[in-house]
């Protein structure tokens, strides 16, 4: 039977995502009886905002368990263009929004529909694990763009400018970053923006972390363009990760190309989900507000104490709920790699880091340490990872 086993090259091409595996370790080692401490994960501990939970209740009380638009609720679609409009003065119609099981299924529809074979797509490097994979699967090429700690790992508009070709597709922004906690400038974002548009070129933002602000401004790119693509959802600022909920902004001109692959792929979105995100929209700011004052206690707790521990952070981050530190010299003793090095924390340490490897060789050495957990949790880390930093 095996020798009638063929895997396609397009799903063999896929890489692991790192994190996951260090996740599912530290989950055997909690089977085996052990307490591991997650700071690898990009998962909001917080509950689910009741206003959000409340409106789940009534959606199922009131019989609404069917099949949605295409594109998702107008009512949701409008909440979340009036949410653009407040939060960055931007203009959205409804029609220009189509609604997603989560910000990847967004993703996915929206390669598919501007990508041919052989497109290239610039993307930093370090980035999100998951963007290559995307493009590869739509059959382009992701060309990484260095940007390095002592900039604030911001892309610089020349470097971009040196990576286009002929083939150069789109762009692709994320601010707030993951997995380095950073913003990209407004001056920045402009010029990339202004970049792309002189070139024929898309800029694809992903901007899921959006809100998770401590310092500074955050920008969208919707602000600086009208041929941007803007990917976003609710689970990370609303604490709403299993709800799966995400949605795209697009040129009007693409809408009805992605909208046609939604309904053939995935027909709509949860239904029930989609009045909780009316709701989270229109209701949660007051949750929101506790979950980042929460979050950015935990971030100036954090940030001295990585520092005193001998590990690089040049630029405090201000976004998101990751810092991505410089590890090289602990990394030093397992040949350089920051897989070794997370795996031999986990191992020692119980404490779940993720490798910097996994978001690109950029940051081959570096660790990155999620602060979406208790406070009380992060400071039991530190005391196993001071143990950990005298014997390294």
């Amino acid at each position: 039977m095996s020798e009638n086993v063929r895997v396609s090259q397009r799903a063999s091409e896929i890489t692991p995502f790192l994190v996951m595996d260090i996740l599912e370790a530290a989950h055997r080692l909690e089977a085996a009886g052990h307490t591991v401490i997650h700071l690898e994960i990009g998962e909001p501990d917080f509950d689910t905002p009741e206003c959000v939970k409340e409106a789940a209740k009534k959606a199922l009380a009131d019989g609404e368990t069917h099949y949605t638009h295409s594109l998702g609720l107008l009512p949701l679609r409008e909440a979340i263009c009036e949410n653009l409009a407040q939060r960055y003065g931007v203009a959205v119609d409804p029609g220009q929004v189509i609604v997603t099981q989560g910000t990847s299924p967004a993703m996915l529809l929206l390669f598919s529909t501007i990508l041919e074979a052989g497109d290239e797509v610039i993307l930093s490097d370090p980035a999100y694990a998951c963007y290559d994979n995307f493009i590869r699967f739509a059959g382009a090429r992701p060309v990484r763009v260095p940007v390095t700690e002592d900039d604030s790992f911001q892309y610089r508009p020349a470097a971009i400018e040196a990576a286009m070709t002929p083939k150069t597709r789109a762009i692709l922004l994320n601010s707030p970053a993951n997995p380095t906690g950073t913003l990209l400038s407004a001056e920045r974002m402009d010029a990339v923006c202004r970049l792309a548009d002189s070139r024929g070129a898309f800029v694809v933002s992903d901007e899921i972390y959006g809100g998770l602000v401590y310092e500074g401004s955050e920008h969208s790119a919707l602000e600086f363009s009208d041929r941007a693509f803007v990917l976003n959802g609710f689970s990370k600022l609303y604490a709403m990760t299993g709800w799966r909920l995400g949605y795209l902004v697009a040129p009007k001109e693409f809408i009805r190309p992605m909208q046609k692959l939604c309904q053939n792929f995935f027909i709509s979105a949860n239904s029930v989900a989609q009045r909780a995100g009316v709701a989270a929209l229109e209701k949660g700011a007051e949750d929101v507000a506790r979950m980042k004052a929460v979050y950015d206690e935990r971030r100036r707790f954090l940030l001295p104490r990585l520092k005193a521990l001998g590990l690089g952070v040049a630029n405090d981050p201000t976004g998101a709920f990751y810092v991505l530190a410089n590890a090289r010299h602990w990394a030093a003793n397992f040949g350089g790699s920051s897989l070794r090095l997370a795996y031999d924390i986990l191992e020692k340490c119980h404490v779940g880091v993720t490798p910097g490897i996994d978001f690109g060789q950029g940051a081959e050495g570096y660790l990155r340490f999620s602060y979406a957990n208790s406070l009380e949790n992060i400071a039991e880390a530190v005391r196993r990872l001071e143990k950990y930093a005298a014997l390294a």
